[in-house]
């Protein structure tokens, strides 16, 4: 299974529609956000371009899942998740010293967050620790990683490469 992990959209929403696309043409079907949506009206375009109108059903198919930034002030969203694919186990968070907590339990294959824009790959133990970079470009150049939980092979998308 490949999933991709996004971050820092912070409502551009021209960048995160094009990676959208992109992730939704190479048949992923799980998109994991580590926050800094920014807006509901973004996070709800998303759901309907990626999963479709009955994204209410999305556990059927293509889904996002999100956690909350520090940009993500009336979203209702969980500041941390736990995810298992293909006996991997993954967890997301946004702010850095709490995702390296995480990391640092020994519980996860990977654990990805967001918050600094820049792009990171790190072992924490034996846990890979990684900032998929930013889509809004507003530092760097707009990033997003796809991760192979079958080949546990991690890959970096420039998003102006596309």
């Amino acid at each position: 299974m490949r999933i991709a992990i996004v971050s820092d959209t912070h409502n551009n929403w021209a960048n995160f529609k094009k990676a959208l696309n992109y992730i939704k043409k190479e048949g992923i079907e799980v998109v994991l956000h580590c926050g800094d949506i920014c807006s509901q009206e973004t996070m709800d375009n998303a759901k309907e371009i990626f999963e479709g109108p009955s994204f209410a059903k999305a556990s059927e198919g293509r889904r996002i899942k999100f956690v909350s930034g520090n940009g993500d002030y009336n979203l209702n969203l969980p500041e941390t998740l736990e995810v298992k694919f293909n006996s991997k186990n993954i967890a997301l968070a946004h702010i850095p010293d709490i995702a390296k907590k995480l990391a640092q339990s020994g519980k996860y294959d990977y654990v990805f967050y967001g918050h600094t824009h820049r792009a990171w790959d790190e072992m924490v133990n034996k846990t890979h620790f990684v900032n998929p970079g930013e889509l809004a470009g507003q530092f760097y150049k707009p990033t997003f990683a796809i991760y192979d939980t079958k080949e546990s092979k991690l890959e970096l998308k420039i998003l102006e490469k596309l």
